[in-house]
């Protein structure tokens, strides 16, 4: 019995210093690292990297709709290039983004300045703040699409109280305008992603620096300038980086609001490659435009990390 206990024993002995094996083995830092990681790599490679790398064999592509794929090279980015209409959607897509991210960042900051202060229900407030951004997009638009009507426009009503002859602007139907009212929306839609997060940031910087600058003399004009806005410069690139991105490859807002029109004056890169892959079935040129605002929108991206490196 004894030596058939001890048989027994040994095993199990075994199988605890394998275990102890294995954990101190996944307590270091960079196995674990690694084990944390694979995973979400594995959900981008399967759901990014597969649908990009598709993507980019397309583009090569001469594929009509319902037809197989003929191999063309570079053909369907150097007609792109010879087509005034890309030139126009790429026009419409940097005046889009860099109108709507700069409103949102002057905006944001001055609704997370408000926000930092103590006034009376300031948590409802910051709560109702948000109700753009968590509404769905397309019930918005469509919202707006009621406020922007020529005929039942309630910002047309009020413009003709104060004594604008009818008809009122067609907002949707202008060029200009509809281009205007679409970097409005936009950037009432994006203002509570920057309001909310720069108000974080404000709340990271500590009351203490604030309080010597007034006990030194300081306005708060100087307060903002040096203490403020340096110490929030890293929190204002990192959303301005995710605006950028957001605002360059918008699609849905656009599309149920103007459908790129009127004649291409509100078309962007993710709308114009929309049209041209599902609405003319010509889905190897349609890839090759949604490809072509990659290095434009990399180009963007450095110069803004460069920029804000510099400061």
């Amino acid at each position: 019995m004894p030596s058939q206990a001890a048989t027994l024993a040994v095993p199990s002995i075994t199988v605890r210093r394998r275990r102890r094996g294995f954990r101190h083995w996944t307590e270091r830092e960079p196995v674990f690292a690694w084990l944390m990681i694979i995973p979400p790599l594995l959900f981008l490679i399967a759901l990014v990297g597969y649908p990009f790398v598709y993507g980019i064999l397309l583009s090569l592509e001469d594929r009509p709709v319902a037809h197989a794929g003929t191999f063309i090279g570079l053909k369907n980015f150097v007609t792109n290039f010879h087509d005034p209409v890309f030139w126009q959607v790429a026009r419409n897509t940097f005046l889009y983004t860099f109108c709507a991210t700069l409103l949102k960042a002057v905006g944001g900051l001055g609704m997370a300045l408000v926000m930092n202060q103590v006034f009376p229900a300031k948590n409802v407030i910051r709560a109702v703040m948000l109700l753009p951004f968590i509404v769905p997009t397309v019930l918005s638009t469509v919202a707006w699409m009621w406020i922007l009507d020529p005929s039942f426009s309630v910002v047309n009503w009020v413009m003709f109280q104060f004594g604008l002859p009818r008809p009122g602007p067609a907002w949707l139907g202008n060029p200009s305008l509809a281009m205007f009212s679409l970097i409005m929306i936009n950037t009432w839609r994006g203002l509570p992603f920057y309001g909310i997060t720069l108000l974080a940031g404000l709340q990271t910087i500590p009351p203490d620096l604030h309080e010597a600058a007034v006990i030194d003399g300081a306005g708060t004009w100087a307060r903002f300038r040096y203490i403020t806005l340096p110490l929030l410069m890293p929190v204002i690139f990192i959303v301005t980086l995710f605006s950028v991105i957001f605002t360059f490859s918008d699609f849905q807002l656009v599309y149920v609001l103007t459908r790129g029109g009127p004649a291409n004056a509100t078309h962007l890169f993710a709308t114009y490659a929309f049209d041209i892959a599902m609405g003319a079935g010509q889905f190897g040129l349609g890839a090759s435009v949604a490809l072509a605002m990659l290095p434009a929108l990399a180009v963007v991206i450095a110069g803004l990390a460069f920029y804000m490196r510099r400061r």
